[in-house]
């Protein structure tokens, strides 16, 4: 069975690949990952945030008292001496090039325009096959209009394209007012593919303690519905690769998101969760379906149930809710 696919001009054995998540900061991982079948992963993300904040702990503990005791001064090497910063992440992208043979994403997530562009830059020279800008910010000043955080989303693509030549992924989130154009904006200045989509971060409260508390959960089959939709209406529209991530658990999930028009499936929560072998299973599955439907390659069925392929175009559209709706009361 041929399953091979094109994901931002890389080639690659399957549509499979594993995206940000902890479990890329072990290096073995990333060489069981390769072993149970993975096409490419996409490292954890690089925070910009937390780059600040190690220096700026670095600092303080290796500088406290040193005003009031001289002998201090030889505790500590010259922090610039130190590993910190980029500098770890920059080693780990290294390290995953000279371990595994298949495609390194490295993935950023900054929130200033000097450290979009600077980190990828040297993102790029520390061997990346490719770069995914993880595009995460959720605007609170009431001030900034929904054209001007556009503005914003834009400037930063635009400004990593002008510094890096490798390609180039935009992860974001559904919320514009017209995602469609926006689409088509992140392509013309220089995203090489789309991920869809990014989940926000949901807090909770915990009443005993009285306390906002971090709270991520693994993806359901049912999040898939969203970029399934979304990249059915993109698919041969936008000059882009389309990636699908979130509720992609099956080897029948995936092979939605292809007919959809994915030419990548990104895996994580199922991962998490079952095991980084499940990749093994997921592919299995994928096989075997195609065989039973005699298709010879996934790139037989991609995009065949797109917005622009599907018999009923209408199905990703509003008309259908009607319809939907009346199914449910029927029932």
């Amino acid at each position: 069975m041929n399953l091979k696919t094109t994901y931002m001009g890389l080639k690659l054995r399957t549509p499979l690949v594993v995206s940000a998540s902890p479990l890329s900061e072990d290096i073995g991982n990333l060489s069981r990952m390769e072993d149970a079948g993975a096409a490419a992963v996409v490292l954890h993300s690089l925070f910009e945030e937390q780059i600040r904040y190690e220096r700026y702990e670095l600092h303080w503990n290796t500088t406290q008292g040193t005003e009031s005791y001289p002998e201090a001064l030889s505790y500590f090497p010259d922090p610039h001496e130190l590993c910190v910063g980029p500098e770890a992440y920059l080693k780990h992208i290294a390290k995953a090039k000279a371990t595994v043979t298949i495609p390194i994403i490295a993935s950023l997530n900054s929130s200033t325009p000097s450290g979009w562009t600077s980190f990828a830059k040297q993102i790029q020279q520390a061997g990346a096959d490719a770069l995914e800008l993880n595009i995460y910010n959720i605007p609170t000043d009431m001030k900034i209009s929904g054209a001007d955080l556009e503005h914003q989303y834009i400037e930063v693509v635009r400004s990593v394209r002008a510094e890096v030549s490798i390609p180039l992924a935009v992860k974001v989130s559904p919320f514009f007012t017209n995602f469609a154009n926006m689409a088509k904006r992140f392509a013309e200045n220089g995203a090489n593919g789309l991920v869809l989509f990014n989940r926000f971060y949901q807090p909770d409260i915990e009443l005993e303690s009285l306390e906002v508390t971090p709270n991520v959960f693994y993806s359901t089959p049912m999040a898939m519905r969203l970029p399934l939709r979304w990249i059915a209406i993109l698919y041969d529209r936008i000059g882009a690769s389309l990636a699908a991530t979130s509720g992609i658990h099956r080897g029948t999930d995936a092979l939605k998101m292809l007919m959809a028009g994915a030419d990548v499936t990104m895996l994580c929560s199922v991962l998490m969760r079952h095991g980084i072998d499940r990749l093994r299973v997921i592919e299995e599955e994928m096989v075997s379906w195609l065989r039973e439907h005699e298709y010879e390659s996934v790139e037989q069925l991609k995009g065949s149930l797109s917005h622009k392929n599907c018999p009923d175009s209408s199905a990703f559209e509003r008309a259908q809710y009607m319809r939907a709706v009346g199914v449910h009361k029927s029932a």
